[in-house]
C-alpha cells in the first residue's frame, strides 16, 4: 500500500473484520483532484450490491473551487467500484446468508499514483465487544505510560 488520503476509524470500532480486498475506483477528473487535495471523508460510507456490480454511497470528495461547476462532481455522489467477479459473488454470499456488511476502510494511492480503496467483509460489534475494546485501549495505554515513567 501506499500513501493513504483517507481512513474510516469508525469501521474499526463498529465492525469485526473478516477479509480485506483491494478495489478500484471509477472517478471523474474533478474528483481526483479534490483527492489528492485531501477533501476526503469515508466516515458514513457504505458498499452496496447493484445488479452483480458494487458501488460506494456516501463517501464525500470535496470539490475545488478551481474546478468549473460544468465538470464538478456530486460529492456524495456513488462511486462504482471496480473488482474481480469472484470478489464480488464472495462479498455479496457473505452479505446475505450470514448477515455480514461490507464496508470501506481507507483510501490510498498505489505505487502508480491510482487510486485505491481497502474494503473488508465485516460484522456488526455489540455494545459489550465496543467497551470491552476500550478498556483494552485503556489498560494498554495506561501500561506503556507506567513503562515510559519507569
Amino acid at each position: 500500500m501506499g500513501e493513504t488520503i483517507a481512513k474510516n476509524k469508525k469501521a474499526y470500532f463498529d465492525y469485526f473484520l473478516e477479509e480485506k480486498f483491494e478495489a478500484g475506483l471509477v472517478l471523474k477528473g474533478s474528483e481526483i483532484k479534490g483527492i489528492r487535495a485531501g477533501r476526503v471523508n469515508l466516515k458514513d460510507s457504505f458498499i452496496r450490491f447493484v445488479q452483480g456490480e458494487a458501488f460506494l454511497f456516501n463517501a464525500h470528495i470535496g470539490r475545488l473551487e478551481t474546478t468549473h461547476h460544468f465538470y464538478g462532481h456530486e460529492e456524495r455522489g456513488s462511486r462504482k467500484l471496480l473488482l474481480h467477479k469472484k470478489q464480488i459473488v464472495k462479498m455479496v454470499k457473505a452479505v446475505e446468508k450470514d448477515g455480514y456488511t461490507v464496508v470501506p476502510l481507507e483510501l490510498y494511492f498505489n505505487d502508480r499514483n491510482i487510486v485505491k480503496i481497502q474494503i473488508a467483509i465485516a460484522k456488526g460489534k455489540q455494545l459489550h465487544d465496543k467497551r470491552n475494546d476500550l478498556k483494552e485501549k485503556d489498560m494498554k495505554r495506561d501500561m506503556e505510560r507506567s513503562i515510559k515513567d519507569y
